[in-house]
């Protein structure tokens, strides 16, 4: 069984549809209570950093995300979920992360290394570039082009998390990971078939579904 976060800021039909496609029984729940003994978590997330961060503290699962990943429960972060485990985000003011991940949250400058300016947000479909296949969430995923929705990008010193990236005027994390803990930068369940591959192996490799 897989959990989905229900905080108040997710795309929680498409993701729900998505596993449903695969085959793959969930269950939704807003209190840590809902989603105990769960085999992995989805975190999906769509809006501002702030506002997660106070929505997830509301709804009590700021901790029980922690407490799931330090027990080795398999957890995936989905765009502003993938965000939301890292260390502080500059989006409305310097807001702190979950701290699972080191690094920070920039909005794109809007201007590249030549002094031109490009659009913000990141927008469309990109191409990943896979730099870790041998990860299990990477099994038979290909360098195909994914669908992406951000104005803010993830900056890390530590290129082990980064299982592939994109380029959008800049290095963009895409895929990340560390041992029981995942997420991806674009949304899986919108992006054919390489995301779908994401999440089949997140439930079916990783979670063992």
């Amino acid at each position: 069984m897989i959990g989905i976060i229900d905080y108040g800021m997710g795309n929680l039909f498409s993701v729900s549809k998505a596993l449903e496609r695969l085959g793959v029984d969930y269950t939704i729940g807003d209190r840590p209570q809902a989603l105990g003994g769960c085999d992995g978590y989805i975190l999906p997330g769509v809006g501002a950093f702030p506002d997660a961060m106070r929505a997830l503290k509301e709804h009590g699962f700021i901790d029980f995300i922690k407490d799931k990943v330090a027990e080795g429960t398999p957890v995936y972060g989905i765009c502003l979920g993938m965000q939301l485990l890292f260390e502080s985000s500059e989006e409305g003011g310097l807001t702190e992360g979950l701290g699972l991940f080191p690094g920070t949250i920039s909005r794109f400058p809007g201007i590249d290394e030549q002094g031109r300016s490009y659009k913000v947000p990141h927008m469309g479909w990109n191409q990943l570039e896979i730099h870790q296949p041998d990860k299990p969430l990477m099994t038979d995923v290909n360098e195909d082009h994914v669908y992406f929705v951000h104005s803010f990008v993830v900056k890390t010193n530590d290129p082990s998390i980064l299982f592939a990236t994109s380029d959008y005027h800049m290095q963009v994390p895409a895929i990340i990971g560390k041992e029981n803990l995942v997420a991806s930068q674009f949304h899986p369940e919108k992006s054919g078939t390489a995301g779908m591959q994401l999440l089949e192996n997140f439930c079916k490799v990783m979670c063992k579904q």
